[in-house]
């Protein structure tokens, strides 16, 4: 049975919750890493080198100059200061210097090879030396040219004021050279064996996940409806870990989707191939009914034109069941429509006027108007109002008394809102996150969950919303159908003053 009443005084617009917010093979990653962890190892070792080799620069000559003062002090403990000429040769010989000069106090003692040394071309003077002077000298010696002579002044190790010398640069620059020697074959050897151990660390714990996680991905993209070749995980709590789980994850999802657009083909499919004969038989029945409708009586004059009505729109939906798997729906074609009357309509096609076990009740107002196509706005409200009739009727018998269906409406400015409530047993968890999608939605056994799918596209065409209210008895769809905007023109007198 169905009845009409007005809409209650204390109805008041619900808001719908806002939207959320959703091979060319080179070097491996393997080579790589071992790569870069020797040359980040010999940057290291080169930073280590620069100020090493200043510091056995300034050792080494120290060192000379302490063999200076003990060939210096040797000559003073002779009796009277007289040393032999051989034994003087012989000492320099062991400093390896040309001269060496001693100063304490006023006295300045002097230990010559020749009255007429080399000429020196660089002084180097140990008590005014900074860091950076020191690596600079350094280099200096290692690029300098063989043959030249330096002069080294120092602290005089066991008292004095200074210490100086004369001696060929070329046996410090070997030594430096060696020690430089050194220290590059021992940096090599620590990059290789720190190298080593980095790449087998990072190829046990990143490498080798990546490459099964690649392996995966090439083989589920080669047979992505197999669910053999979803991933596994391997148990790992890290980065790793979770990449292996979302990874499972999203190859699941898409097998379930590939699986859905598989049916889908295949509905599309079955479909047009009984489209023709379901198209024959629709207009076979239109003929009928037209030569009905010629009988002299009241009944058949009132219900044939709805039966007509009802077979125009079933040959209509045969020709644009394709539609929705393969193309968007058409443009709304809108305009101004009562909207009482198409909710009498929707319950006369479901039969809900004469329905036994339950009540249809249009609470929409008389006067309410709709700007909206009139057989997409059509297909809205009986999608909706049989999926309620299918709710309730799924719980068993029906009793007029507590079971009903009521379509409601009301105009806020330029927004219709109507809902679509039942006293079915409204919609599990489950089905809410995907409520709107095709094949997902439906909430009872051997459903397709297409009708919530077709409205809720519907209602985007016309720039509204659809959305299940919460805390309501059974199910209530609420749906808001925004008026067209309309382009005003310029009068003639507002483009002539304008110009």
């Amino acid at each position: 049975m169905s009845e009409r009443i007005e809409p209650e005084p204390g109805d008041t617009p619900q808001v719908p919750p806002a939207p959320q917010a959703t091979r060319a093979r080179g070097l491996g990653l393997s080579g790589k890493l071992l790569i870069l962890t020797i040359l980040f190892v010999m940057i290291s070792e080169v930073l280590i080198f620069v100020p090493s080799i200043a510091n056995f620069r300034r050792t080494w000559l120290n060192d000379r100059l302490s063999a200076a003062q003990t060939a210096a002090l040797v000559l003073e403990a002779a009796p009277d200061n007289m040393v032999p000429k051989e034994l003087e040769l012989e000492l320099l010989d062991q400093v390896g210097a040309y001269t060496v000069a001693h100063k304490r106090g006023t006295t300045r003692r002097l230990l010559a090879l020749s009255d007429m040394p080399p000429d020196v071309q660089e002084t180097i003077d140990l008590r005014e030396m900074s860091v950076a002077g020191e690596i600079r000298d350094s280099f200096a010696t290692l690029a300098a040219d063989q043959g030249r002579t330096i002069r080294v002044v120092g602290d005089a190790p066991t008292g004095g004021e200074y210490i100086e010398m004369v001696m060929e640069e070329m046996p410090l620059r070997k030594a430096m050279i060696a020690y430089s020697v050194n220290i590059l074959t021992l940096s090599i050897i620590i990059s290789m064996f720190t190298a080593t151990l980095v790449y087998l660390a990072i190829n046990w714990l990143l490498v080798r996940p990546m490459r099964r996680l690649t392996a995966n991905m090439v083989a589920f993209a080669g047979n992505p409806e197999d669910p053999a070749n979803v991933i596994q995980s391997s148990g790992r709590t890290d980065e790793i870990g979770v990449a292996e789980g979302e990874l499972a994850h999203l190859q699941q999802e898409l097998i379930g989707t590939l699986s859905q657009k598989n049916r889908l083909a295949a509905l599309g499919m079955a479909v047009s191939k009984i489209n023709h004969d379901l198209r024959n038989m629709l207009s076979s029945a239109q003929l009928v009914v037209d030569r009905v409708g010629e009988v002299d009586d009241p009944l058949v004059k009132r219900l044939a034109p709805k039966l007509i009505r009802t077979l125009d729109r079933a040959v209509e939906f045969c020709t644009n069941t394709l539609k929705y798997g393969s193309a968007h729906e058409s443009s709304p074609e809108r305009r101004r429509l009562a909207l009482a009357g198409m909710v009498d309509e929707v319950g006369d096609s479901l039969g809900l006027d004469t329905h036994p076990g339950l009540r249809f009740v249009n609470a929409v107002p008389d006067g309410l108007e709709v700007d909206a196509d009139p057989d997409q706005l059509f297909r809205i409200l009986i999608n909706l109002v049989r999926n309620a009739l299918q709710a309730i009727e799924g719980c068993g018998e029906t009793d007029p008394a507590h079971d009903m269906i009521r379509v409601s409406a009301r105009r806020d400015g330029a927004v219709v809102t109507i809902e679509v409530a039942d006293t079915g047993p409204g919609v599990s968890t489950r089905a809410r996150d995907r409520l709107f999608e095709a094949f997902q939605g439906s909430t009872r056994p051997g459903g397709t969950g297409l009708g919530l799918a077709i409205a809720a596209e519907l209602v985007r065409a016309h720039g509204g919303t659809i959305r299940l209210a919460e805390g309501t008895l059974g199910a209530t769809f609420s749906l808001e159908i925004p008026d067209s905007v309309v382009q005003l023109r310029p009068r003639d007198a507002d483009r002539l003053s304008a110009g």
